[in-house]
């Protein structure tokens, strides 16, 4: 952990503009109010008896309360606001709310997004005969001993003495290290006033200024040693805003660069010095063999997981390596602790830099052709992600989920941050539908297109009702293949089928939305046009697909491992 220092910000007065002192805020008014300072604008969540009162509170507050169909729906709901916005929230109720949700805030945890998670509690007064209090599992702190395990920081609020600097350090801690943090709130402390008033005093961490020297001294002398640098970008450049800086470090450097899967959009990958996705034998080859071949690989923000090196398919020497992330620093096979990322980078910027400069050959740059129509033809995996690739703008979001949804996505040209969400680390299926909701809460000018397989879609695709409660326009792509496509490529099975859904037909029972058969290009083609012109409620598109058809992404995959194999 790094060194820290107190903010040199002054601390909130607790008196008026006369010099009065004010009535304090109660525990539930202070952390409403703490949430409102870190930009959170939504919370989403189901209500429940525990948190009822605070649920009320919320609602005469300027925070907007979002409700869901499911806990675990919230929780991608907020995941995919945080990643959007900066920092999400979300409210339920003890045990039976918060036990439902632990899987999508331990996708959070996995992938870093800041979700500051709130739940009601027994008050702490009906504790005390150690009653059978319904929602009650062994004792009444289990569930905050299971979100310790899944959360980066966690407080019970039930003593004024402490509750007020509980809420600062566990919020600051989600900012901080860009992960979920836990927050239970007993029924009977939400309108608790403190007991004595106490100042906000908050620290900034800091980076040891010998280790960030000795660390860009070797980094320095490693990169203008090299003869073949690369930059590849990963998803922390998404989570700490440092897109920018990247962007300039390559560009003042003519390094060329490309991103990881989870860390897709981190850069436009429009941009001159973009490679592509690196992700072992799933990526193309020419990009695989640029980035292998490389002598200086600097990884930023990189998270080194079996999805993104292409289930372990990738050869990266890490001699040959400057690896930083939020948690560690090592530069070949040395280490350094206590150096802040976000330090590293703009400390490289500066530096005294003149790598070599290395030329990009022509073919790993992907040249994409138009688009053209076969009207009669049966509709492919890959020839519907060329069509999706043609149809993105710059005020689209991708949201893509596990399988697939997300090896083809790989494939398509995003443009700039933030327009591509995806779990393609923790790769929970059911991610894509609510998160597209939080995603369109957290910037309301950005239209998700939400390709989800089947087996995905049956599991949280009833938050479409959120959608359509709020007048969302989201353009669900359903791939139909009838069944677990992915787990069928790893092992087939009778266990791999599912219930073939007549799926365009879920807007009649919703009440709102369009829905769409697709067998043909020509098909696909009148159902996207529709769709794009359809801004006032979502379109989803059953796009039936045959059951061996696969993308171009896990096609490479699959050849890679037969080898292997």
């Amino acid at each position: 952990m790094a060194t820290r220092k107190p903010a040199s910000a002054k601390s909130r007065s607790p008196r008026g503009s006369a010099g009065r002192r004010t009535d304090p805020p109660s525990i539930g008014e202070y952390l409403i109010k703490r949430l409102q300072d870190y930009g959170i604008a939504h919370v989403f969540g189901i209500p429940g008896d525990f948190v009822l009162q605070f649920y009320a509170m919320l609602t005469e507050s300027p925070l907007q309360v979002v409700g869901c169909t499911r806990e675990d729906n919230a929780g991608f709901a907020a995941d995919g606001y945080a990643r959007v916005h900066g920092m999400g929230a979300v409210c339920v109720t003890f045990s039976v709310g918060g036990l439902s949700m632990c899987n999508s805030i331990a996708g959070a945890f996995a992938e870093k997004s800041p979700v500051v998670v709130i739940s009601g509690a027994p008050g702490v007064d009906e504790r005390r005969s150690d009653p059978l209090l319904h929602h009650r599992v062994r004792d009444f702190n289990t569930q905050r001993e299971v979100f310790e395990k899944i959360t980066v920081a966690s407080a019970s609020l039930d003593d004024p003495l402490t509750a007020f600097r509980e809420i600062d350090r566990c919020l600051a801690a989600c900012e901080r290290y860009k992960r979920p943090v836990y927050l239970e709130l007993p029924r009977d402390r939400v309108r608790t006033k403190p007991l004595h008033f106490q100042e906000t005093n908050q620290e900034k961490p800091v980076s040891n200024k010998h280790a960030l020297r000795e660390a860009l001294e070797e980094a320095t002398e490693a990169i203008n040693s090299s003869e073949r640098p690369v930059i590849i970008a990963g998803v922390e450049m998404h989570r700490f805003g440092l897109g920018d800086e990247v962007v300039r470090l390559a560009e003042k450097h003519q390094i060329p660069m490309c991103a990881t899967l989870l860390g897709k959009s981190v850069v436009s990958e429009r941009h001159p010095l973009y490679l592509g996705i690196y992700e072992g034998a799933m990526c193309r080859e020419p990009v695989r063999k640029f980035v292998e071949d490389s002598d200086c690989i600097i990884l930023l923000g990189t998270f080194m997981t079996d999805i993104d090196l292409g289930i372990y398919t990738a050869k990266l020497d890490l001699a040959k390596c400057i690896y930083v992330t939020s948690d560690m620093l090592q530069i070949s096979h040395h280490h350094f602790h206590d150096v802040l990322l976000g330090d590293f980078i703009k400390g490289l910027l500066k530096a005294d830099l003149s790598p070599p400069k290395r030329p990009i050959p022509a073919n790993c740059r992907r040249e994409v052709s138009k688009f053209v129509l076969v009207p009669s033809a049966k509709i492919t995996t890959s020839r519907l992600f060329a069509r999706i690739n043609e149809l993105l703008d710059e005020n689209m979001v991708v949201v893509a989920d596990v399988g697939d949804s997300l090896f083809g996505a790989a494939d398509l040209t995003i443009y700039r941050d933030t327009e591509f969400l995806s779990p393609a680390y923790y790769t929970s299926m059911g991610f894509a539908i609510p998160a597209a909701l939080g995603a369109q809460f957290g910037n309301p000018k950005l239209r998700p297109i939400v390709l989800v397989g089947d087996g995905a879609f049956q599991m949280t695709c009833l938050e479409l009702s959120t959608a359509t409660k709020h007048g969302f326009n989201p353009i669900v792509l359903v791939l139909n293949n009838k069944g677990y496509g992915t787990e069928r490529f790893l092992q087939e099975g009778p266990f791999n089928d599912i219930p073939n859904w007549e799926y365009h037909r879920l807007p009649d029972l919703l009440g709102g939305g369009w829905g769409f058969e697709v067998h043909t290009e020509g098909d696909l083609e009148k159902a996207l046009n529709a769709a794009l012109a359809n801004r006032d409620r979502f379109s989803l598109l059953n796009i039936h697909l045959e059951q061996d058809d696969i993308s171009p992404a896990l096609d490479r995959l699959a050849k890679s491992l037969s080898k292997r194999i």
